[in-house]
């Protein structure tokens, strides 16, 4: 056996990447092939799967020629978070999308003298590869005599299956989907219907393969945090009667009233628990308001369980909600635990506003991207979008329309480009930006364009492993958001042949210029306005000059000077008519230094 490693050119850089490394005979290296295929990442997840790793494609060059089963293949992943709920499994997906899940035989930092971290794999068939992070999997299985069972994840969970609950050995397979409370309390402030609602269980899922009918009755206990308000004031309560008791000042009577007020208040803070599951997705999630939950100690929940759910949930109520809201807060529940706050970020380069970059972050991590953008020299704006809900694997196509379109090479325009959201991973995508009309939006000193973004979930995409970008107007759904950017005008020099070139008659034309220009700086140090000089220009001169010029005052002032000389005859006596202007403004000052300086051309 030998080791092969695969480097991959990624695109449009001269860089090489680790693909992956493969240990097998070399008579069957010599015939493997191994690309990247992340276009294809959307359809190698599902739920409560993160991608942490490159999608690769592995394969046989020479059909005729026979891989000799089994060899090993490891893949460089990278996993910012894993915590005690999950695991790291490789996913093998073959050409009719049919996908094994494979656990790693190691998670090695080094390959040869390369390192890095790897999950390695002893594979029997060729396909598309993926390292994911998955919710962890318990699996036992309950034999005549009964279980009892605490699972690895959290302790405090457990299963306890009496004697005689199935007729024959049941395997089982559980996994554990933990609720933040941040998340609830996300759902409450969205909707105020979901007021009463104080905690939940995990998100349970049970697969019994089965399918044995329970003889007996299931004790489950899981934790449910309880109501914090009940906690606060039991512990008030208590604080209380012991300072009663030490200072020795309340009489016997006086304890048992404070011990009944003690048990009033609990009373009055009663929580109510209510188990919600689904015996199948197609039928749905229902109410088992028949089923009774207890309150142990610590706040862990217990009841009994006649019949297998595929999932189930405990939701702890400060009051009663009808059954319609927590179905609906059941449904809402199950798609944020799948779903990711996430928004576009849309920088510039500081040196080059003609090359951006457009990448999709968690909005939790969105502070500490837009520093590593702002150290690469990247900045707004435009600032980043609202955010927004994705799953992993649904992508966000964007185009540019108005006058600014982008490329991805320098050569191809008008394209439209894709991000896959992965939550470990960071879609990016670097762009060069052009002007479609150099002489579009004159009124403005910048060219003016907007990037509209459009979320394609993973129901849309089409099961093929060839992933063609769309060019259609998306005009079926409405834009997700979109970031409005701009790009400065460069003055153009115009090299014309000597025969057509413009030649002033007048040799004082450089003088005036040189006169304004003086007469401008003079006024600027006084923080005249455009408005004071009392020249008979056009509103939208002023407009105009203010947007050329908007942080310089001088430069303002100096190009309404000369929007001014333009519109005057050649004969017009320039001198007297700007003295006349100046005295009117207040500036007869300046008005005697210009006459003195036009008369000895001193400037």
């Amino acid at each position: 056996f030998f080791f092969c490693r695969f480097l991959v050119e990624e695109s449009g850089k001269n860089e090489h990447e680790v693909a992956c490394f493969i240990k097998a005979p070399s008579t069957a290296l010599d015939n493997l092939k191994c690309k990247i295929v992340n276009d294809i990442s959307s359809l190698v997840v599902d739920d409560c799967e993160e991608l942490v790793s490159n999608v690769i494609c592995i394969e046989c060059s020479d059909c005729e020629k026979t891989i000799p089963f089994p060899i090993n293949v490891a893949i460089p992943f990278t996993s910012c978070f894993r915590g005690n709920y999950r695991e790291i499994v490789v996913k093998v997906t073959d050409v009719n999308f049919q996908s094994k899940y494979l656990t790693p035989v190691s998670l090695d930092g080094y390959q040869g003298n390369h390192k890095e971290t790897f999950a390695e794999v002893k594979v029997y068939q060729l396909g598309v590869f993926s390292v994911l992070s998955c919710l962890k999997k318990e699996r036992f299985t309950v034999t005549k005599i009964g279980l009892s069972q605490k699972l690895s994840v959290d302790s405090r969970i457990s299963f306890c299956y009496r004697p005689e609950t199935f007729n024959s050995p049941a395997p089982m397979q559980l996994k554990i989907q933990p609720i933040e409370p941040s998340l609830v309390s996300t759902l409450k402030a969205r909707h105020d219907m979901y007021h009463s609602v104080v905690s939940t269980s995990a998100l349970v899922y049970v697969q019994h393969p089965s399918a044995q009918p329970f003889n007996r009755a299931v004790t489950i206990t899981l934790p449910c945090p309880p109501n914090p308000e009940k906690k606060r004031q039991d512990e008030t309560e208590h604080t209380r009667a012991i300072s009663a008791t030490v200072k020795r000042v309340a009489t016997v009577y006086h304890a048992r009233a404070v011990s009944a007020s003690v048990r009033k208040s609990v009373e009055n803070l009663s929580d109510t628990l209510k188990l919600l599951g689904h015996r199948n997705k197609e039928e749905g999630w229902k109410v088992f308001d028949d089923i009774i939950i207890q309150n142990a100690r610590n706040g862990l929940v217990s009841f009994k369980l006649n019949e297998h759910l595929e999932s189930f949930v405990v939701i702890r109520l400060s009051f009663l909600l009808e059954n319609t809201y927590l179905l609906l807060f059941a449904q809402a529940l199950e798609e944020a635990v799948c779903s990711t706050k996430a928004n576009v970020i849309l920088y510039r380069k500081r040196e080059n506003p003609y090359k951006i970059v457009v990448l999709l972050s968690a909005s939790k991590e969105l502070i500490w991207e837009l520093q590593n953008l702002h150290e690469e020299g990247y900045c707004g704006p435009p600032e980043p979008t609202q955010q927004f809900s994705l799953r992993e694997g649904e992508q966000i196509h964007f185009r540019f329309r108005g006058n600014i379109f982008a490329s991805e090479n320098g050569k191809d325009f008008r394209k439209v480009y894709r991000l896959i959201f992965h939550s470990q991973r960071k879609p990016r995508l670097e762009l060069q930006i052009k002007e479609v009309d150099e002489f579009g939006n004159h009124s403005s000193p910048h060219y003016k364009g907007t990037a509209v973004f459009y979320k394609i979930t993973r129901e849309m995409i089409t099961k093929e492993w060839e992933q063609p970008l769309p060019y259609g107007e998306y005009q079926h759904q409405s834009p997700l958001c979109k970031l409005s950017l701009t790009l400065p005008k460069q003055e153009k020099l115009i090299n014309r042949p000597r025969s057509t070139k413009r030649i002033s008659s007048d040799s004082s034309e450089a003088l005036w210029d040189n006169l304004l220009y003086w007469l401008a700086e003079e006024l600027a140090e006084d923080n005249t306005s455009l408005l004071a000089l009392c020249l008979p220009v056009q509103r939208s001169v002023l407009q105009l000059v203010r947007l050329k010029c908007p942080d310089n005052l001088t430069h303002q002032i100096y190009e309404l000077l000369c929007c001014w000389k333009k519109t005057l005859p050649r004969s017009a006596d320039k001198q007297q008519l700007l003295s006349r202007y100046l005295q009117r403004s207040g500036r007869s000052d300046l008005s005697e230094e210009l006459r003195f300086k036009w008369q000895n051309k001193v400037f």
